[in-house]
């Protein structure tokens, strides 16, 4: 009966360079680590079934749930968050939000295209002032000092009751609906944060967005950068660092190229699109930003709509090195 079996010196050499070349090709298929990025995470309202299938507070504790560190809110003429409601019911929304252990990280809201700070119409641009106003007290009650301005619109694209307005005239009536806004925006200590839109025909380049931020020499106006507004023609990685410390407050939208639609559904699920992420990351840590990243997006899933609150964390968290 013969002993176990010994390999020569030439098999071990073999099977040595075998296990090596393994090795090595198993490290190859390794993704190399992803950089950590100090950036907050943040969804907006409109992603969620409010009001239609969900409470806010539920929508609020599924933002917590999904790994969300904060939650931007929606400013209209109907909802808890309207007119309809004063510091009372605001007071208890921001008990809620504390309780579940979420940030309100802003204010948003459609309110600047019906009511545009810019229109031709004296009493409409009236109103968009009261209701930027009302916006700016809400988010002070709700605990956050980011509030989004839509400052004008030379054309609204999407609204059949806007008439065009000069580029010069929408400039001075956009700067000086501005410039009221401030005394407001300093007593309830928020920052008026101007939204690059790009499809109004206003504020289409980074620098024409400094001119206009730097012309109130003012701290409470500061920037909101969109990313998906600009992707049809533009790049939002170039625009981060020209806009530089400006920027207080993100939106993330995501776009694809590939298409040729410029409506609201242009704009896609996270990740589902053209734009380069690592780039605009970059970017932003580049310019010393430490904010919220709010994803911003129109379309709740019919169908299980946590679904789409989930994936964005889990985007956002492979994005910023989390995962």
């Amino acid at each position: 009966m013969s002993g176990p079996y010994q390999p020569d010196r030439r098999e071990l050499f073999a099977l040595s360079a075998a296990g090596l070349a393994g090795a090595s090709a198993t490290a190859a298929r390794q993704p190399a680590p992803r950089k950590k990025y100090p950036f907050k995470k943040s969804i907006n309202l409109w992603a969620f079934p409010y009001p239609d299938k969900m409470s806010l507070e539920q929508c609020l504790r599924l933002a917590k749930d999904a790994g969300f560190d904060g939650i931007e809110l929606n400013y209209d003429l109907d909802s808890e968050l309207s007119p309809k409601s004063g510091p009372k019911e605001f007071a208890a929304i921001r008990r809620t939000a504390e309780k579940i252990g979420i940030a309100v990280s802003g204010m948003c809201s459609f309110l600047f295209w019906p009511y545009p700070l810019t229109s031709n119409d004296p009493a409409k641009r009236a109103r968009g002032l009261e209701l930027a106003g009302k916006i700016a007290e809400c988010a002070a009650e709700l605990g956050t000092e980011n509030v989004l301005v839509v400052p004008g619109a030379v054309h609204i694209p999407w609204r059949t009751d806007y008439d065009p307005v000069p580029n010069d005239v929408c400039d001075a009536r956009a700067k000086e609906a501005v410039r009221k806004l401030i005394p407001a925006a300093e007593k309830l200590k928020v920052t008026l944060n101007i939204e690059n839109i790009f499809f109004n025909g206003y504020l289409m380049t980074p620098g024409e967005m400094n001119d206009f931020v730097d012309s109130f020499k003012s701290d409470r106006v500061r920037v909101h950068f969109d990313t998906g507004n600009i992707m049809q023609y533009q790049f939002p990685e170039h625009w981060v660092r020209q806009l530089g410390g400006r920027t207080k407050n993100v939106h993330l939208k995501e776009f694809t190229k590939k298409g040729t639609d410029s409506s609201l559904e242009a704009f896609r699920p996270l990740l589902d699109g053209t734009t380069n992420w690592p780039a605009v990351l970059e970017a932003f840590d580049a310019t010393g930003y430490k904010g919220y990243l709010t994803f911003e997006y129109f379309h709740p899933y019919q169908h299980f709509p946590e679904a789409l609150v989930h994936q964005t964390a889990d985007s956002l968290d492979r994005m910023l090195g989390i995962k």
